[in-house]
This record gives C-alpha cells, sequence and structure tokens, in this order.
C-alpha cells in the first residue's frame, strides 16, 4: 500500500474544500423570466405508452453541454423523484430517475411503468449546474394507462 505524506495530503484536501467553493460561486446565471416547461401536457393528464414529452423553454435558448453561451442551458428531466436541495452543485445521472439531454434535444419519447408519476425539468449550463436562480417548471402527476 502507497502511503501519501501528510502534507500532501492536507494539500490535497484544501484544494478539494476550494475547488468546491469557487465552483460553487460560479454558477450561471439565468435570464431574468426564464421558464421552462412540457409543451402541451397538464398535470393529471393520462397517457400511454410510449410516452413523448416536449420540452419548451421561454427567455433562454438551448445549447449542448459543454458549450458555453450566454442565456444559453440544456435540459435534465426528473422522474419520479425531487429536485435536490443544493441547486449549485451539477445533475445527476440517476438511472430511470434524472435523464440529462446534454446534445440539445427537446424532446424524449419513453416508456413508463403504469400507474402515477411526477415529472419536473430543470435546465443547466454548460456544466450541468442549474443556473441561478434555477429554472425549473412546475412538478407535474401524470397517469400512465398501459
Amino acid at each position: 500500500m502507497k502511503r501519501i505524506p501528510l502534507l500532501a495530503a492536507v494539500s490535497l484536501m484544501t484544494l478539494t474544500v476550494f475547488a468546491q467553493a469557487s465552483y460553487s460561486q460560479e454558477r450561471t446565471p439565468s435570464a431574468p423570466g426564464a421558464e421552462v416547461y412540457f409543451v402541451g401536457l397538464k398535470d393529471g393528464a393520462k397517457l400511454a405508452n410510449p410516452v413523448t414529452l416536449h420540452f419548451g423553454l421561454k427567455g433562454m435558448g438551448i445549447a449542448p453541454a459543454g458549450i458555453k453561451v450566454d442565456n444559453t442551458g440544456h435540459h435534465h428531466l426528473y422522474i419520479d423523484t425531487d429536485l435536490p436541495a443544493d441547486m449549485s452543485q451539477p445533475v445527476p445521472a440517476i438511472e430511470n430517475k434524472v435523464m440529462h439531454f446534454g446534445k440539445g434535444q427537446t424532446e424524449v419519447t419513453l416508456t413508463l411503468p403504469p400507474g402515477k408519476h411526477t415529472l419536473q425539468l430543470v435546465l443547466a449550463d454548460a456544466l450541468h449546474v442549474p443556473h441561478n436562480p434555477p429554472v425549473v417548471s412546475k412538478k407535474i402527476t401524470v397517469t400512465v394507462t398501459k
């Protein structure tokens, strides 16, 4: 087992804490009045598989992940889960719970198990970090019938 000298370990921890602190301070601003929403989908809707969701955006534009352009971002879809309390960190990728649309996609077709599901959109910047203030849709509930 290789040992790291104490000074090197402390230096590494200090750099990590500093990087995290500066990272969360450099959040990309959102445009005033920006909104993200589901197009043509209302809370309480009944749907059949395959489900096609269309993402709408007002007041900002779409750019793929990794491409930094003012007042742009890309979509993330939260399925049956809540948004994180700390919106200063990158959106996680969680199978069947949080989907990333880093190529700039504005729709998705997917199969959901029959039953009730919650859906919510978050727009995030080139590094997958929600804007400041966050641009999030209302959480809606849909029922998949088959």
